[in-house]
């Protein structure tokens, strides 16, 4: 009768199902069908049944990520200790290039700050969550970076004179009373808990020390390993899952320590709204950020192109706000190569920061972006000279955003809609974040980008920026001379492959409508499974 209905039909029409057979004999069951069902501890997604494997992710349901990080191996349970690569005596991966330098690298990381979380439970993990740390020193330790090559350093809390030049009394007070209450939340998704304060002030406090060790030569160049994250602080209100700001409490420290201009690169797939408002009329500190923007719609709305800085300091805020999603390692590198590197220059920073936010990484199902690990170890290769080497990356976070273009799961229950967050890809972000470290080590990024042309998307949005930062930054004029040629020169054959690219992007069901539709089917099958069950044993 409906052989001919499409699978968005009964999707959207779950009545016409229960009219596919005669249901006049049938009566319901009298113990409801179990569903079995797990969290997958890279993704977080809902299974159902008795499976294996992540049905988004792939990784096993009891893999060793939280283990061995990125390095143990998706395909086998934990208790195996499978990892993918060997381990020499000494603790390292082999295949994994070794560096012995006079000045090392510092990071910081400190295991209270894991005592952030969510207290509320709820009925799907919050994204910004405890394990993200600990696959990525999983994977650090796995492969003897993180105890091992760099050095670490002491953790301290920072202190309220340090923050108090970055927000507002009124936004410290209300952090640190926190730790009075159990549970509380500062925004319907920016949650606290009694140690929350503690870990906020101890990720400043980290932050403001590898830029003072990093400017004052102690250190050559460090990593923060760090939460809760910061870049969505802004001066008086926490949001987007960010207490204190971490980067601009860093870029204000190596200022103390003697530096003049500092350059914060945020390449967070979300636009880091509280660093910008932090430095809007401040000619001293250079923001630039690469993140999806989509005229307003992603999330948190903010960091359009024609936002440049205000009150005399037009021109020392450079936002790169991509028009999709789907920008890649090519987009990236493009932006560097035309944007940030010779706006940087010509700025000629003391010290550099990177607010490194990995939901941009190929895989995470919220920035639904394909920058790989390869394409983060160029861009920080790239920065690795700035500032002769100054160089400090701060771990960032990002927010979930509810809209089409972002997966998310739906759940049929008791006839009604719910939504549940996807959330970090933690064997994306570790990967990456170690590939970033090994950059900081002096090895060399493992591979060069794919030679292949940036989409027409990322490239119209180059020139974009280009074309308004071209009025403060005189020596970025040559580059859009160069990329127009560029758009003009587009060949046919590079349109019909992009038009190609997206024809497949869009035959593939998202996510959301996968799971609804092996929801929808599953229950189908099982209830006239169970109804012919009835028929026979009545027969």
């Amino acid at each position: 009768m409906h052989g001919d209905l499409t699978f968005q039909d009964m999707y959207n029409n779950m009545e016409l199902l229960e009219d596919e057979d005669d249901d006049s004999d049938w009566e319901p069951v009298a113990e409801p069908v179990e569903m079995i069902s797990w969290f997958c501890t890279n993704c977080t997604m809902v299974n159902l049944g008795d499976i294996a494997h992540c049905d988004l992710c792939g990784e096993h349901k009891t893999s060793g990520i939280l283990k061995h990080g990125f390095l143990a191996s998706s395909k086998f349970p934990q208790e195996d200790s499978h990892i993918d690569g060997k381990i020499e005596a000494n603790g390292n991966v082999i295949g994994f290039q070794q560096s012995a330098l006079s000045s090392p690298t510092a990071v910081g990381f400190d295991e209270r700050m894991l005592l952030h979380s969510e207290i509320e439970m709820k009925s799907h993990p919050h994204p910004e969550r405890p394990d993200r740390l600990r696959a990525i020193a999983a994977s650090l330790a796995t492969a003897g970076i993180f105890p091992g090559r760099c050095q670490a350093i002491a953790a301290r809390e920072i202190t309220r004179e340090e923050l108090e030049r970055v927000h507002s009394v009124e936004h410290i007070q209300t952090v640190d009373f926190t730790a009075n209450i159990f549970s509380s939340y500062f925004t319907p998704d920016t949650y606290a808990n009694e140690h929350s304060a503690r870990a906020a002030r101890l990720a400043a406090g980290l932050c403001a020390d590898l830029a003072s060790a990093i400017f004052s030569g102690r250190a050559k160049n460090g990593f923060a390993l760090v939460r809760p994250p910061g870049h969505h602080a802004g001066v008086k209100q926490a949001m987007g899952f960010c207490l204190h700001n971490n980067a601009a409490v860093a870029a204000l420290a190596a200022q103390v320590a003697g530096a003049k201009r500092v350059l914060i690169v945020d390449w967070d797939v979300h636009h880091g709204n509280g660093t910008q408002e932090i430095f809007d009329d401040n000619k001293s500190v250079l923001y630039v950020s690469l993140h999806r923007h989509e005229d307003g719609k992603f999330y948190p709305g903010t960091g359009a192109a024609s936002e440049v800085g205000s009150k005399g300091a037009e021109g020392y805020c450079v936002n790169i706000p991509w028009s999709c999603g789907g920008v890649g390692d090519n987009d990236y590198i493009l932006a560097f190569q035309h944007v940030v590197l010779p706006i940087a220059t010509e700025f000629a920073p003391d010290f550099t920061i990177i607010s490194a936010g990995f939901d941009a990484a190929r895989g995470d199902p919220l920035g639904h972006c394909d920058v790989t690990p390869v394409g983060y170890a160029q861009m920080t290769d790239m920065l690795s000279n700035i500032s002769g080497g100054k160089l400090l990356v701060i771990l960032e976070g990002g927010f979930v955003t509810l809209t089409s273009s972002v997966f998310f799961q739906v759940i049929f229950h008791e006839n009604s809609l719910h939504y549940i967050y996807c959330s970090y890809n933690l064997r994306s972000i570790s990967s990456s974040a170690t590939a970033v470290i090994k950059v900081l080590l002096g090895e060399n990024p493992s591979a060069e980008v794919a030679d292949i042309a940036p989409s027409r998307a990322g490239l119209q949005t180059v020139m974009e920026v280009l074309k308004i930062q071209k009025d403060f930054w005189p020596g970025v004029g040559a580059s859009l001379t160069q990329l127009q040629s560029l758009w003009e020169g587009f060949s046919y054959d590079d349109k019909a492959a992009e038009k190609g690219h997206k024809m497949r992007r869009r035959a593939e069901a998202p996510v959301w409508w996968k799971w609804g539709r092996k929801r929808l089917l599953y229950h189908h099958f099982i209830t006239r499974h169970l109804r012919a069950k009835r028929k026979r044993e009545q027969k």
